[in-house]
């Protein structure tokens, strides 16, 4: 089985546009930067002073000094040293702590776009694509943040002052170490280009990979339902086969790269070593003068100093390119544009004069050639409910969406009170329209604080009241502490039937004027689908609401049941209006509903 492409991938900033935004974050911290590059430098200062003090050592010993003028030099080394160590430990903390601050601003503008995107636009690229980006994308750049780039960044400035450092002993020292430059930057042009793309093919396998799997898992009912079981599972093994080949094929890259880095450290070490021995055998005679011994002992000491911070900067480079393809993935969600919501003449100034919602000739297409709503109209009145029935891809969540404001039609228009739903200012017509879906989630921390999300100025009193109109009260006190119980990750779990009366409790607090429930009593189980449609009734009591039944008893107890079918609605009217026309739709549903034993209408 191969891997479909059902969905274009979110888009992914190009390098000049991700380093650009890593300037101007940075930018935004010029004391924190300019405190951190002085550290660095003077850290490394400090680290190389040591070893440039023991070629004096050793030539003072071959030369016979006294042990008293031995051990000031050795006191000097010793303080050196832990000054390195001191400082180089500093100027980690503050390139980790830089690193994390600026992280943290690109996780508040990608949560921030993500919770602005339009949800068509997370449907056709897919969910896995966006959690593997705020999941596995944040992890990879929070992993070099606070592991690879502090140290690369020490390992660059006490690269830096070593040659400088073996230049300043002898110049034909320098020169020869210069030799391994070469081979270094040979060993990098090989390397970057082939493993550049192997890195961003292996994060978009990744990112597919969490796609097939969220889809899977989010569709598991449906899948039992069409016994797709061993379709879905070959999907998953495909797509982690691919991840897991690619992984590979960076690792094997990464291994030869690391034989090209031994052979430059040889090239070097060998040529100091040579050219060492030679100026020392020839001593004055040779060209430019002779070197001690101990200046070519320090001169060979710094070079195999640099083996670990050049090793640091070149072995890293896979963590870092990791990163960097993760980060140009994240700021690639930054930039998403949103769709112009720019002012038209009154826009957002309307407010509804009644909670009516018309609905006028609607069209909606994911895709051109496969269209979904095909010149839908209806019309709730206020404070009336109406169901929508029919078989699966019917149309009827995207309608539901399109009424609900999270979804634009292609052409026609609803309007609530009169006023069309993009018209109304979307800060405000969350007060208007409230959604709730089968997908209910728990947030972490005391239930009261998850209740209060919809109205946070919501006294106890009040919370508590809405508890009480869905039918929560009950289980709601019984909790070990009540209603400040820890629930969510880290406290008590509920169960699916729980967070759906939580979700039912907090609309109830928001007092929208508007509901639309889409399956909202789905995914509870067959034990508690009477109490949550119960509670649904009192949640929603006086308000205009939309359901997308799931079960026919929620279409039973609707004053208007309107029943799709690809794409447009063919039936409409009440329960006992439909069930006279024994030829009909509804009607067929309902004595499917009936044999298969699905909780009779009461």
């Amino acid at each position: 089985m191969t891997i479909p492409d059902v969905a274009p991938i979110l888009p992914v900033a190009q390098s000049r546009r991700t380093l650009r935004w890593l300037r101007t974050d940075l930018a935004r911290r010029p004391r924190t930067l300019v405190a951190t590059l002085l550290v660095g430098v003077a850290a490394a200062g400090a680290s190389v002073v040591p070893i440039y003090l023991l070629g004096s050592l050793v030539d003072r010993v071959r030369d016979g000094a006294d042990v008293s003028d031995l051990w000031p030099l050795a006191v000097v080394i010793g303080v050196a040293a832990l000054l390195g160590g001191l400082g180089t430990g500093v100027s980690t903390y503050l390139v980790t702590k830089l690193g994390e601050q600026t992280l943290a601003d690109l996780r508040e503008s990608v949560l921030a776009r993500a919770l602005d995107l339009p949800a068509d636009t997370i449907d056709e690229s897919g969910r896995g694509d966006l959690l593997s980006r705020v999941g596995a994308d944040v992890g990879a750049v929070g992993k070099a943040v606070s592991q690879v780039v502090p140290t690369m960044i020490n390992a660059f400035f006490l690269g830096v002052l070593s040659l400088v450092g073996m230049a300043g002993i002898d110049w034909r020292l320098g020169l020869a170490g210069a030799l391994a430059i070469p081979a270094y930057i040979l060993a990098l042009r090989w390397y970057l280009p082939r493993s550049a793309p192997l890195y961003r093919d292996e994060r978009m396998a990744i990112a597919a990979r969490a796609q097939v799997m969220v889809e899977s898992l989010q569709g598991i009912k449906t899948i039992d339902a069409y016994e797709r079981h061993a379709h879905h599972r070959d999907g998953i093994s495909v797509a982690s086969a691919r991840a897991r080949d690619l992984s590979i094929a960076v690792f094997t890259q990464f291994t030869r790269f690391v034989g090209r880095i031994n052979r430059a450290e040889f090239i070097g070490l060998a040529a100091i070593l040579v050219v060492g021995f030679l100026l020392v055998r020839d001593g004055a005679d040779s060209p430019g003068g002779g070197v001690t011994v101990g200046a070519v002992t320090a001169a060979a000491l710094l070079f195999h100093r640099l083996f670990n911070p050049i090793g640091m900067l070149m072995f890293n480079f896979d963590e870092v390119q990791a990163a960097g393809a993760s980060l140009s993935r994240l700021v690639g969600v930054v930039d998403i544009a949103l769709p112009d919501t720019g002012a038209t003449s009154g826009r957002g100034d309307a407010e509804p004069r009644d909670a009516t919602v018309e609905v006028r000739d609607v069209r909606f297409a994911y895709h051109p050639d496969h269209p979904v709503l095909q010149g839908v109209s209806l019309t709730i009145p206020a404070g009336t409910r109406t169901a929508l029935v029919g078989s699966t891809g019917a149309g009827k969540t995207t309608l539901a969406a399109i009424i609900a404001g999270m979804r634009d039609a292609d052409s026609g228009s609803v309007t609530i009170g009169g006023v069309r739903v993009g018209d109304i200012d979307p800060t405000r017509l969350r007060s208007h329209v409230a959604t709730i879906t089968q997908e209910v989630h728990v947030f972490a921390g005391p239930l009261i604080e998850d209740l209060r999300l919809v109205a946070p100025d919501a006294t106890r009193d009040e919370v508590l009241a809405a508890v009480g109109a869905v039918g929560a009260l009950d289980w709601v006190t019984a909790l070990p502490e009540g209603i400040d119980t820890r629930v969510g990750e880290g406290g008590l779990t509920l169960t699916a039937a729980q967070a759906q009366h939580i979700a039912l409790a907090r609309l109830v607090l928001g007092d929208p004027r508007v509901v639309v429930l889409d399956e909202a009593t789905a995914e509870a189980g067959s034990a508690s689908a009477r109490d949550l449609e119960d509670a649904a009734l009192a949640a929603t009591e006086g308000r205009t609401t939309l359901v997308v039944a799931h079960r026919l008893t929620q279409a039973a107890v609707a004053d208007a049941i309107a029943v799709m079918e690809h794409g447009q609605i063919i039936q409409f009217g009440s329960h006992a209006e439909l069930l006279r026309d024994a030829d009909g739709r509804y009607a067929q549903l309902w004595r499917a509903w009936e044999t298969d034993a699905v909780t009779p209408a009461g």
